[in-house]
């Protein structure tokens, strides 16, 4: 039930997640232009929903994201969780992107703009530096990390799972208004590659290359910042 909880819930994530982006970027749509914020907020919300959903059908643990997997099997010490529950990520990314598609199926063949399309799936750097692009996908999701486990942890008084399930909402949403700016702060390789994965595959009407040069980068990034979160959770607290 575990895998089913990460595969739903990272379903509900995708498509609340890029859906808002869709419906700022894409031609005809009603939400068209209404910008950074509209996006990062419906992020944050798309992330308590996903959370929720993931609870519910049998992951208590809503990771969500093959990056905070990773820390938790570092913290522990077991990584039997971390492939089964990568694979379901990114396949309930997928199911999440394909329902994307689906729900603004006319409006892609009136958008020209080939990035503009690819943007609804996946992250582009604004600017292309490789080093830059890494430290802030690293540094975003070392953050998302800690943060997480300063809201859980016994150390600062615990968290009820409902309060603390919108504080994680609440810091997506802060990384992405202060940090996203720059890489579109995928900090979560599902996130990213089960939708590229998507936009190569579909027929999407104007769409261009899925850019496979760049989607290592928000694969490994948040990978290595969140594992060096977890060292440093472990060597500070125990």
């Amino acid at each position: 039930m575990e895998l089913v909880g990460e595969f739903f819930g990272t379903a509900v994530l995708i498509l609340l997640g890029d859906g808002v982006v869709a419906g700022v970027l894409l031609e005809k749509s009603k939400a068209k232009d209404s910008g950074w914020i509209t996006i990062t907020t419906a992020w944050a919300l798309a992330v308590c929903f996903g959370v929720l959903v993931a609870k519910t059908l049998g992951s208590p643990g809503a990771h969500l994201n093959p990056a905070v997997t990773l820390s938790v099997c570092i913290q522990s010490g077991d990584f039997s969780k971390f492939i089964p529950y990568s694979l379901a990520q990114i396949s309930g990314a997928a199911l999440g992107a394909t329902l994307v598609y689906l729900h603004y199926l006319p409006h892609w063949k009136e958008t020209k703009d080939q990035g503009k399309i690819l943007a609804v799936f996946s992250t582009e750097p604004a600017i292309g530096h490789t080093l830059s692009n890494v430290i802030s996908e690293g540094l975003g999701t070392f953050l998302l990390i800690f943060g997480i486990h300063a809201i859980f942890s016994p150390e600062s008084g615990g968290t009820h799972p409902v309060a603390g399930t919108a504080l994680v909402a609440a810091l997506v949403w802060a990384i992405g208004l202060s940090m996203g700016g720059t890489t579109g702060y995928a900090i979560n390789p599902a996130r990213d590659l089960g939708p590229r994965i998507i936009h190569a595959l579909l027929p999407i009407p104007n769409k261009g290359p899925s850019n496979w040069k760049y989607a290592w980068l928000p694969v490994m990034a948040p990978l290595v910042g969140a594992g060096l979160a977890a060292l440093v959770i472990r060597w500070l607290v125990g």
